[in-house]
């Protein structure tokens, strides 16, 4: 979950999720999460809500499930191990941005919950904006998490 490196070739475009990709999506999101989702990310394939976004160059290599209320909450982003490092999360983030932005009178917040001791998630989140929150005790299975926030 880190922007393009120096040997990253070029981005996906980001799209809409639709119900035939969940099968690339479960695979994303097992290989690429510690404490997957499966029924959100079932949800989110069944035309949502949750909205779903998914990066793709050819075939899905990343996602993001977004939950929009007054404060819009990203459950999970989540990128294909192969493909970190490459600007796939970035793009990802801007789309959910830029969604959040384009909605009269949506939210002007966006919150996630990364573990605690992921240092490169939080590094990622934090380099795009986003600042801790709060401490989550015993939020994910493995252990703390943290909240983190960043204005629209």
């Amino acid at each position: 979950m880190t922007d393009s490196g120096p040997d990253a070739g070029p981005t996906p475009g980001v799209r809409r999720g639709e119900p035939g990709d969940l099968p690339h999506l479960r695979r994303i999101q097992a290989a690429a999460l510690a404490e997957p989702a499966p029924d959100l990310l079932r949800a989110a394939t069944a035309e949502g809500p949750p909205a779903l976004f998914v990066a793709d160059d050819g075939e899905p290599v990343g996602y993001a499930v977004l939950v929009a209320g007054a404060v819009a909450y990203l459950p999970e982003l989540a990128v294909a191990p192969a493909r970190q490092g490459e600007g796939v999360g970035t793009a990802l983030l801007d789309a959910v941005v830029a969604d959040l932005r384009g909605r009269e009178g949506g939210p002007d917040r966006l919150r996630v919950t990364a573990r605690a001791g992921d240092s490169r998630a939080r590094r990622f989140y934090e380099s795009r904006g986003f600042d801790v929150l709060e401490r989550l005790p015993d939020f994910f299975e493995s252990g703390d998490g943290v909240a983190m926030v960043r204005d629209l």
